[in-house]
């Protein structure tokens, strides 16, 4: 599957990769693993979703705001590989929401992202997962994931991400 094409046939117009906010690489690479550090709902330097599901937002907001998270993610991974279709599975996705204290629905929110990576990527989208409700996160952003990919094309030593 050509994964360029699969967004296009869904819609999805994938963002700029987001700069680090921060001392850190938003892409590491260690052989044939790509280590992507934490998304949140920003986009063009303005945040999408912000706010505490349980509170003043939903699990259907939070859904839209883990799209938008793990379409950053792609974006990170783009930018890094300079082709999706280098990916070979997603391994592991870490799901963090902004909500209320008590919340349980933290994985019916990160849904919306495991979703989103199976529409766009089939199969090698399916991955290990953990989903965490949180008290607060970076810009009052509503979630924050944070992935590793096994690659195609494995590399030497580590690489640091030219986004």
């Amino acid at each position: 599957m050509d994964i360029e094409a699969r967004l296009n046939e869904l819609g999805i117009d994938l963002p700029a990769a987001p700069s680090p906010a921060g001392n850190y690489l938003p892409a590491l690479r260690s052989g044939n693993l790509l280590y992507l550090s934490g998304a949140i709902c920003l986009i063009d330097g303005e945040m999408t979703h912000t706010g505490k599901v349980g509170a003043e937002r939903d699990i259907a907001y939070g859904q839209e705001a883990a799209r938008i998270c793990a379409c950053n993610l792609l974006a990170v991974a783009k930018a890094q590989l300079g082709d999706l279709n280098q990916i070979e599975q997603v391994l592991q996705l870490n799901g963090f929401v902004n909500s209320v204290p008590g919340f349980a629905e933290s994985p019916a929110v990160i849904n919306g992202a495991s979703d989103l990576l199976v529409s766009v990527l089939g199969d090698p989208g399916r991955h290990t997962r953990a989903a965490v409700a949180v008290t607060g996160l970076p810009k009052d952003s509503t979630v924050e994931l944070q992935a590793v990919l096994a690659i195609k094309s494995s590399g030497t030593g580590l690489t640091p991400s030219q986004a």
